[in-house]
């Protein structure tokens, strides 16, 4: 490829990265507006159209009616109150929709220009194959909370969104992979590369509980920080058997792994800082050690904060928007360490 090519070809992986980021803010809307469920088919083509007449809205709010979300939670709900939760979910899969148009139109056209290699192809078609899984699991996900208990599963919750932070992540590190490298590279630091493995690594296991944490709504119970009420170790943490199960569906383990994920996280991110320094690193090295470390920090207060003020909707998006911003700088300090190239340009 030209670099024009290339730099075509970066933008369109970034632009992927962005649509992503996108989405899962508008998703984490839907989940904490309670609007997830209220669109209860899947029409990948059809349901691009709305209900727009007051006798088509009144036919899907006797539809939701059907399932036990209204009738469990919700009955005696106004269609004014039904069209808002309807509006969060349409626009979370309309977002969906527009990265798959977003994604295919110019890789189509860079197809046919034979503006791409064949290295990139096979990354595009994966990256194709990720979105079109992304958008069934996204649907199987909604369908679990369609049947008797009007929640979905936490395990297929988690699933999807840690699919959105992969599909992200990959869009991220192919962008980088299109810079042209015009330093030299800086693996003669190989301990600080394996920092930021493991920092990774655990990011990445704390990501996945998060997300259990949401499915759990463990979010809602032990408010209060550094102690769960008093309590390092609060008495139910291995309540269920077999014993293992509580790490995935014990609420108040859930929360308390991620709590305890984070902290550790935070002495990680000031080793990698603070080793920076003591191997005399490169400037850029040390650059992106701050970075790493003052966006951990601020994720953490953020998540401080959304624990002990019971989880409002803008505080658990913004939590969950950080999460990926840091999941993308991290992966930013990774390529770095690998190849020295340091900017996230376009």
């Amino acid at each position: 490829m030209t670099p024009q090519d290339k730099k075509y070809v970066r933008i369109w992986y970034w632009s992927g990265a962005a649509l992503v980021f996108v989405i899962l803010i508008i998703g984490g809307i839907t989940r904490l507006t309670g609007s997830g469920l209220s669109i209860t088919d899947w029409k990948p083509i059809m349901g691009i159209v709305p209900p727009v007449t007051e006798s088509q809205w009144e036919a899907v709010f006797d539809q939701y009616k059907q399932f036990p979300e209204y009738q469990q939670v919700n009955r005696g709900m106004t269609l004014s109150e039904f069209k808002f939760i309807y509006f969060w979910e349409y626009l979370h899969r309309m977002a969906g929709r527009l990265l798959g148009i977003v994604f295919i139109v110019p890789f189509a056209w860079f197809l046919i220009k034979k503006k791409i290699d064949k290295k990139n192809i096979r990354r595009a078609f994966f990256l194709l194959l990720l979105g079109f899984g992304q958008a069934f699991l996204g649907w199987y996900m909604v369908m679990s909370g369609l049947v008797d208990v009007p929640r979905v599963s936490p395990y297929r919750l988690a699933a999807h969104l840690s699919l959105a932070f992969i599909i992200f992540g990959f869009c991220v590190w192919f962008a980088l992979d299109l810079k042209e490298k015009h330093m030299k590279p800086v693996r003669s630091f190989p301990e600080m590369y394996v920092w930021g493995i493991l920092f990774f690594v655990i990011l990445s296991a704390q990501i996945v509980w998060g997300a259990f944490v949401a499915g759990h709504h463990a979010g809602h119970i032990y408010n209060t920080f550094p102690t769960m009420f008093g309590y390092w170790f609060p008495p139910e943490l291995w309540l269920m058997e077999p014993i293992l199960l509580n790490l995935i569906d014990n609420m108040v383990t859930v929360q308390w792994i991620h709590r305890v994920a984070g902290t550790l996280l935070i002495l990680i991110g000031l080793g990698i800082w603070v080793r920076s320094y003591m191997l005399k690193t490169s400037f850029n090295v040390k650059k992106w050690a701050l970075a790493l470390l003052a966006l951990l920090l601020t994720q953490y207060a953020i998540g401080v904060f959304t624990l002990v003020y019971h989880v409002p909707v803008w505080l658990g998006v913004l939590h969950q928007a950080f999460a990926m911003i840091l999941f993308g700088v991290a992966l930013g300090f990774l390529h770095f360490l690998r190849t020295g190239v340091e900017s996230f340009e376009f």
